[in-house]
């Protein structure tokens, strides 16, 4: 009776469930980088159908991840608290399912690639190499966000290269500056977890860093914002770019700085927040 009572909520609650759809944050992390790349490689002016196609591919290959993760990770999660009720792990969806879903996705994603043309395909069969490859991660290195932040922040590349058919040094400036900016938020991130995956034996920057994790966060955030100042210099940005970003250091500070590692809450609130960074940097690339 249980299992049917499962089976029955399972048209869609549970596929979301399995996608993420109920927590955006991932959605706007691997967004925001897409529309950097979309506004300076435009001046400043980028196309909001361009913006529209990049959110629907953020949505389709942030849920193609989760299910790579969490099929890759099912065992593991079922071990950890805050995943042990996720779809694949709890057995209310089944490892056929999932790879169907995944197919569907994938399928959108790849429609998406076509309609920007060639060169986003191609590095688009390049990019899920890596896609596919980070939940292994976690069991290889100490170092999984960064691995994460190399994957999370291509978007960077595949918007440049849309708009501009190429990638010259700024795109890679900004590509960096994603980089540690993901290594900033996903060690936190990853501080939600980190008593049970030191039983469990799955490694992170949270357990790795340990008391050191606070000035690592000023050094990665310190990067981001330094390498957002490169880039808005070598493209000439104006005054207001360089204000908001004196704005961005100020809030990646207070979450540097006042952020309590052993309390998984306040860790997830300010992961979260970094969703209003994204969207700051966008603000402040823009020509208005």
């Amino acid at each position: 009776m249980e299992r049917t009572t499962r089976h029955s909520r399972r048209p869609w609650r549970l596929y979301a469930h399995l996608m993420r759809l109920h927590q955006p944050t991932g959605i706007w992390l691997l967004f925001w980088p897409c529309a950097w790349g979309l506004s300076f490689a435009s001046g400043g002016r980028p196309r909001w159908d361009l913006l529209l196609l990049f959110l629907i591919g953020a949505v389709c290959m942030r849920a193609a991840g989760c299910i790579i993760n969490d099929l890759t990770d099912r065992q593991i999660d079922a071990q950890v608290e805050r995943t042990r009720h996720r779809p694949l792990a709890s057995g209310a969806l089944s490892v056929a399912e999932a790879f169907i879903l995944l197919g569907f996705l994938l399928v959108l994603s790849l429609a998406v690639a076509l309609s920007l043309g060639p060169p986003i395909v191609a590095l688009a069969a390049v990019w899920l190499i890596p896609v596919a490859a980070y939940p292994w991660m976690k069991r290889l290195t100490w170092w999984p966000q960064l691995f994460l932040g190399l994957t999370f922040n291509a978007g960077v590349l595949f918007s440049w290269l849309a708009v501009t058919g190429n990638l010259p040094l700024p795109a890679w400036l900004l590509y960096a500056a994603g980089v540690f900016w993901t290594l900033g938020y996903d060690t936190i991130y990853a501080h939600q977890d980190k008593h049970d995956d030191e039983k469990i034996g799955v490694k992170s920057t949270a357990r790795r860093l340990a008391e050191a994790t606070r000035p690592a966060l000023v050094f990665f955030y310190g990067m981001m914002v330094a390498l957002l100042v490169a880039t808005g210099f070598y493209r000439g940005n104006g005054m207001s770019y360089f204000f908001i970003v004196v704005l961005v250091a100020i809030h990646l500070g207070e979450q540097a700085f006042s952020t309590d590692f052993d309390d998984p809450a306040g860790c997830l609130k300010a992961f979260r927040s970094n969703a209003l960074t994204g969207a700051m940097v966008f603000i402040a690339t823009l020509d208005i």
